[in-house]
């Protein structure tokens, strides 16, 4: 049986400024009052909201250390020096690469190389091997991208061989500041960039932007590399607020008007190409395809392999030929198939092992441990589990002699802290309150295993342990009428800091049509209608929830609470509502 969600419902804009806004822009009271929900209350900031403006870019001459970092690159430009753009295996790390790597050639810097860690041999970050093979290839000059900013012995070390560091980075720094030529990055204490929030690809993209205005080259000429922007953005959930908005909005534009030729391939593959790309499809159809290339281990005795599966994602993504581009495409894709298979089969086996041990089942955590495991895919499936168990949870496997995983958290509760707590028993760890990695030696497990499920036990609050579903107002389907649509469409990009409004109706009843569908009949699709209005009727979907088809189908009542979203099937756009959960009604 699914978890039972709990409703909350987030309390209302001031109906003063509600209405005055409703008056004034000609919408409709209930979407004004999203706007006030949002902070937004009055015409100046609601105009400044509906029409994002590239002119509202700060300068990225305020971020700490940008001149030295653009007089660097600079006089590398100007004496042919080989420069290697190196980057995460994630989306946000292979499209930052992509971009300032894009924009260098742009310029006609050819001497210029990339460079991606494997996920398996080297790990997260700086590597030695990293530092090493620049060495060899007579690299003068390594700009880091979304990583970085904790490596203080790496960058001490590229400098004994001759290497220089520009660091861009958008993750909190520890007390010091590794010695590179230029730290870039908007978390620094002592950095006075008026917004912090950017992905690491939007620290790249601001170095960018700072080079071109130094050396007179129009936004024009940078504004092409948005779309790789945007799939940063909505890839690594930073908040769409402030700077992150006005880049993804405009990125968005690019994307569906005039993509790249390898992110081309990737939305034709997504079948994304036939109607508008919003975040939510960068979040599950084009960002996982990207992630998969460097989730996968290489085969080591294939010599035309990639040096990394992250270096395929990256030369797909700078790759200027069509054809080309549709093969990188398709090798891609097969990536995030064998993704798919493989986190299917490994959170199968982790939940029957769950279901199979009452007293781990009891617990208001879970740490689960398979050796046999992909190190790839463990953050995915422990994001699974907690679908499943919605409780902390750490997936842990081996890799290179250590035991190494990810740990996953639910709303509230601060799972670094937990991790935090068994310090001691780590080699080491990193992450923030919601997401984690760990490394530790195979005699630890136990330990550590008795230790963070004891601390989860003493420190989560009950109603941590219960999902929630927020939700921004009442609504009459009768009132999604088409302007009011339209005026909603005019809210995105959705993301956080800016989510896509949960309206909540009550009393409604099934119109027919009422069917289980999917490979295993695991969602329920049904047009419902109010009772009180019953000439309105709405197409609805709700994933995952079969569990109340009997209800449904017999006419009974229901409460649900939902998005409103575009359906494009076949060429044919209809509205729909995606069901976030349904609650019987059985008092009223």
């Amino acid at each position: 049986m699914p978890i039972e969600k709990r409703w909350v419902v987030k309390p209302q804009g001031g109906p003063v400024a509600a209405a005055a806004l409703a008056a004034e822009l000609r919408i409709s009271p209930v979407l004004a009052n999203l706007l006030v929900q949002r902070g937004i209350d009055n015409v100046e900031r609601a105009k400044k909201f509906f029409e994002p403006k590239l002119s509202d870019l700060h300068d990225p001459f305020l971020m700490k250390d940008m001149d030295r970092a653009v007089e660097r690159v600079e006089r590398a430009v100007r004496d042919n020096e080989k420069i290697m753009v190196y980057g995460d295996y994630d989306v946000d790390g292979c499209t930052a690469v992509a971009l300032v790597y894009k924009f260098l050639r742009h310029i006609g810097h050819k001497n210029l190389v990339f460079y991606i860690p494997d996920r398996y041999t080297e790990g997260y970050g700086i590597s030695v091997k990293g530092i090493d093979h620049a060495a060899r290839k007579g690299v003068g000059l390594i700009i880091a991208l979304d990583c970085g900013i904790k490596a203080m012995e790496k960058v001490a070390y590229a400098k004994q061989k001759g290497v220089d560091f520009i660091i861009c980075d958008h993750h909190l720094p520890a007390d010091e500041i590794p010695e590179a030529v230029a730290v870039l990055d908007p978390k620094r204490v002592d950095c006075s960039y008026p917004f912090d929030e950017l992905s690491g690809c939007g620290v790249g993209f601001k170095l960018v932007e700072a080079y071109a205005r130094r050396n007179g080259i129009p936004f024009a000429e940078i504004e092409p590399l948005l779309d790789l922007l945007v799939v940063s953005i909505a890839s690594d959930i930073v908040p769409l607020v402030d700077e992150n908005r006005v880049l993804a909005y405009y990125g968005l534009i690019r994307l569906n008007r005039q993509p790249s030729k390898g992110l081309l391939s990737i939305i034709k593959i997504c079948g994304l190409d036939k109607h508008n790309i919003t975040v939510d499809d960068i979040v599950f159809k084009i960002g996982p395809r990207i992630n998969a290339a460097g989730r996968m281990r290489m085969d080591e005795n294939d010599e035309n392999a990639s040096p990394s599966g992250g270096h395929a994602a990256v030369e797909l993504l700078v790759e200027g030929n069509e054809t080309t581009a549709e093969e990188f495409g398709n090798v891609i894709d097969a990536y995030n198939r064998d993704r798919k298979s493989i986190d299917r089969s490994v959170t199968q086996e982790a939940h029957d092992f769950i279901e199979s041990n009452p007293e781990m089942k009891s617990l208001k955590s879970t740490v689960i441990y398979n050796p046999k495991w992909m190190k790839g895919i463990v953050g995915i499936v422990a994001s699974r589990l907690i679908e499943t168990y919605y409780r902390p949870t750490v997936v842990l496997t081996m890799s290179n002699g250590y035991v190494t995983g990810s740990a996953r958290s639910v709303p509230g509760f601060d799972l670094y802290q937990a991790v935090e707590s068994c310090a001691d028993l780590l080699e080491n760890f990193g992450g923030h309150m919601y997401a984690a990695g760990l490394t530790m030696k195979p005699e630890h497990v136990a330990e550590f295993t008795r230790r963070f499920n004891a601390f989860v036990e003493e420190n989560i609050d009950p109603q941590m342990l219960v999902p929630q579903v927020d939700i921004d107002g009442e609504l009459l389907f009768s009132d999604i009428t088409p302007a009011f649509r339209r005026d909603l469409n005019r809210f995105q990009p959705f993301g956080p800091g800016n989510t896509a409004p949960v309206f909540v109706t009550y009393g409604a009843i099934c119109h027919g049509g009422a069917k289980l569908v999917g490979m295993e009949s695991e969602h329920l699709r049904m047009d419902l209608m109010q009772r009180q209005k019953p000439n309105t009727t709405i197409q609805t979907i709700a994933f995952q929830q079969p569990t109340h088809y009997e209800w449904v189908r017999s006419g009974r009542p229901i409460d649900v609470c939902y998005q409103i979203v575009e359906n494009h099937y076949r060429g044919t756009v209809t509205t729909q509502l995606r069901i976030k959960d349904i609650k019987p009604v059985t008092g009223r």
